[in-house]
C-alpha cells in the first residue's frame, strides 16, 4: 500500500470517527448547558468557592467571573512554579524563574500552553498534575463556557442575562471534559502511554553519555491537553514522543480527540438556538476548510523533489517515521487549525508553503474548528461579518438568526478580529527591528523570519506550538508572548461576551422574503470566502517575506 493510500484510509477513518460522535455528544453539551440540575458534587464545589449557581448573569457579571477567575488562576500556577523546590515530588528541579514563570502561567490559563522549557528538564510530579494539567481542564471549560453564553445571546430575547458562568465552568469540567478524559486515557494507557510517577532513571547510553528519562502521569494529562485543544507536551518532544504517542494508532486517537469538542459544538448550537440546520451550515464551513488545508498540506509534503526525497517518499525531515508524511501532515492541519498547539513532528522542517499552510491555520483565527469554544464563537463572529457583507451587497440591514447586526454588533465584531493581527504584527515588527530577539533566530532569510511571525502568531492565537527553530527561552520572548497570550485570549472575550450582551437584549425580527437563508449552502459558501479573503488581506504582506518567499526559491 502506497503511503498516499495510507494517509486517505487514516482521514476517511477520521472523518467518520467524528460523524459517529458528532450527533450524541453535540446533543448531550446543549444538554449539560440547559439544564437546572445540579449534582450533588457539582453542589459541593459551588459551596466551597461561594458561587450561586441559579443566578442569572448579565455580560459584565459574566465577564468579570472569566477574568477574576482567570488572574486567580494564573497567580496560583505563578506561585507553584517559584516554590516549586520545595514542594514535593519535585524531581530534584529547582524553582522556575520568574520571567519563565509568568510565561507558562499565562500560557497555561490562555488556553495556549506554549513552553519555552523542557518539560522533563524543568517541572515535577506536582507542577505537571496539580497545576499545568489541571489549567488543562479549567482553561478548556472557561473557553466553551463562553461559546455557550454567545448562544444564548442568540437563542435568548428581551433579555440581557447570558447564564451563570460559575455553573457554566463546573457543568463542563465535571460533565463533559472529566468522563471523556478518563476513557481517553484508559485507550491511551492500552495504546503504550505510560501513567505514573517514577523518577529519574537511566535508559541507557546516547551518543557517549548517559541517558536519563523521568516517568509521570502522561496518558492522563496527554488526553486532556488534546481534548480541551490545550497542547502543552509532558515531554519536549511533545506529541512526537513515544511515551506520549507510541504508535499510528494512537496518533490517529489523538487527532480525533483534538478535533471532537469543536465540531461538536456547531451541533450544540444549532440544538439550543433552534434550528439544527443552523448549525450544519456552520459545521460544512469549517469542515471545507479543514478538508482543504488537510489535502494541500499531504500534497506538499508528499511532494517528490529528487532522489532523497523519492526514496524517503517525500518530506520526511522533522517526521517520525511511525507516523509518515499522511500522519504528520493531518496532524500538523488539526493542531494549528484548532488552539491545541500540540505537535507530532516539527513544522520548522516542513516545505516552504507546508509551514505557512501551518501558520495560515493559526491566522485564520482557528475557527475550523477551532479550539474548545473559542473555535465556535470565533467562527459566529464571521458568521455576522459575512452577513454583514451580504446586507450591503443588496442593501439590507443584515440579520442573523433573528437579531439584526447594526452598529454596535458590527463595532464589537471589527474589534474581536482587529485584535490577533494587531498583535502578531506589531509584536512580529518591534522584534525584527530590535538587536537583541533575532539573536534567538537560528536560521536566517525568509526562514528565520518565519521562525518569529509563527511564534508570535502562536502565542497571539493562543496555540501554543512551536516552529522549533527559535529560541525562545529568553527574558524578551518570555515577557513578549507572554502579554501576546493573555492579550489575545482575553480582550476577544470581551468582545464576545458584550455583543453577547446586546444580541440578547434585541426582540425577534420576524424572517421575511427578503432575509438571507444562513442555513444554506450558498451562505456557507460565502462564509469561507469572507474568512479567507480577510485573512489573506490581513497577513499576506508577512506571508510573503517569510514561508512564500522560502517555498518559492526552494
Amino acid at each position: 500500500m502506497s503511503p498516499q493510500v495510507a494517509g486517505l484510509l487514516q482521514l476517511t477513518a477520521l472523518i467518520a470517527a467524528l460523524a459517529l460522535a458528532y450527533r450524541p455528544l453535540g446533543d448531550y453539551m446543549a444538554r449539560v448547558y440547559s439544564s437546572e440540575k445540579h449534582y450533588r458534587p457539582e453542589k459541593w464545589i459551588y459551596k466551597a468557592i461561594g458561587a450561586h449557581p441559579a443566578a442569572e448573569m448579565r455580560w459584565p457579571a459574566y465577564l468579570r467571573g472569566v477574568l477574576a477567575f482567570s488572574a486567580v488562576s494564573v497567580l496560583f500556577l505563578y506561585l507553584m512554579q517559584r516554590v516549586q523546590g520545595s514542594l514535593p515530588g519535585s524531581l530534584g528541579f529547582s524553582s522556575i524563574d520568574p520571567d519563565q514563570a509568568f510565561n507558562t502561567a499565562a500560557s497555561f490559563v490562555a488556553n495556549t500552553n506554549w513552553q519555552s522549557y523542557y518539560g522533563e528538564q524543568a517541572m515535577g510530579h506536582v507542577v505537571q498534575t496539580g497545576g499545568l494539567a489541571v489549567q488543562n481542564f479549567l482553561s478548556a471549560a472557561v473557553g466553551m463556557a463562553v461559546a455557550v453564553a454567545l448562544v444564548r445571546g442568540f437563542a435568548r430575547s428581551r433579555t440581557g442575562e447570558l447564564g451563570n458562568f460559575w455553573a457554566d465552568l463546573v457543568r463542563g469540567t465535571v460533565r463533559i471534559l472529566l468522563p471523556i478524559s478518563v476513557i481517553g486515557a484508559i485507550v491511551l494507557v492500552a495504546c503504550g502511554a505510560i501513567q505514573n510517577f517514577s523518577g529519574i532513571h537511566q535508559v541507557g547510553q546516547f551518543m557517549g553519555g548517559t541517558q536519563e528519562w523521568n516517568g509521570g502521569a502522561v496518558a492522563s494529562q496527554e488526553v486532556i491537553k488534546e481534548l480541551g485543544t490545550n497542547g502543552g507536551g509532558y515531554f519536549n518532544a511533545n506529541a512526537a514522543h513515544p511515551f506520549e504517542n507510541p504508535n499510528p494508532l494512537s496518533n490517529l486517537f489523538e487527532i480525533f480527540l483534538i478535533l471532537l469538542i469543536p465540531f461538536a459544538l456547531t451541533r450544540t448550537f444549532g440544538r439550543m438556538v433552534g434550528s439544527l440546520k443552523q448549525g450544519y451550515a456552520i459545521l460544512g464551513a469549517m469542515a471545507v476548510i479543514w478538508i482543504g488545508f488537510t489535502a494541500l498540506m499531504m500534497w506538499t509534503e508528499f511532494a517528490h523533489r529528487g532522489p532523497a526525497f523519492e526514496i524517503a517518499g517525500g518530506a520526511m525531515e522533522g517526521k517520525e517515521t511511525r507516523f509518515g508524511i499522511a500522519g504528520s501532515s493531518i496532524f500538523a492541519v488539526a493542531t494549528t487549525l484548532t488552539s491545541t498547539g500540540a505537535v507530532n513532528s516539527f513544522h520548522s522542517s516542513y516545505t516552504g508553503f507546508g509551514g505557512g499552510i501551518t501558520m495560515l491555520g493559526m491566522q485564520l483565527g482557528e475557527i475550523a474548528p477551532g479550539g474548545v469554544g473559542s473555535g465556535l464563537y470565533g467562527m459566529l463572529i464571521m458568521a455576522i461579518i459575512a452577513v454583514f457583507i451580504a446586507g450591503l451587497m443588496v442593501g439590507r440591514t443584515p440579520e442573523y438568526l433573528g437579531k439584526k447586526i447594526g452598529t454596535r454588533q458590527i463595532k464589537l465584531a471589527a474589534c474581536y478580529i482587529l485584535v490577533t493581527p494587531a498583535l502578531v504584527l506589531g509584536f512580529t515588527a518591534v522584534a525584527m527591528a530590535l538587536p537583541t530577539p533575532a539573536d534567538s533566530m537560528t536560521n536566517s532569510g525568509a526562514h528565520g523570519f518565519s521562525e518569529i511571525l509563527y511564534a508570535y502568531t502562536s502565542g497571539a492565537n493562543n496555540n501554543g506550538s512551536a516552529f522549533a527553530g527559535l529560541n525562545a527561552d529568553t527574558q524578551w520572548f518570555n515577557t513578549t508572548i507572554g502579554i501576546a497570550m493573555l492579550l489575545g485570549r482575553f480582550l476577544p472575550i470581551v468582545f464576545v461576551l458584550a455583543l453577547a450582551g446586546s444580541l440578547a437584549e434585541q426582540k425577534p425580527v420576524p424572517e421575511t422574503a427578503g432575509t438571507l437563508r444562513t442555513d444554506k449552502p450558498l451562505y456557507a459558501g460565502l462564509l469561507v470566502g469572507t474568512i479567507l479573503i480577510i485573512t489573506g488581506l490581513t497577513y499576506f504582506p508577512a506571508l510573503a517575506l517569510g514561508p512564500l518567499a522560502e517555498g518559492l526559491a526552494s
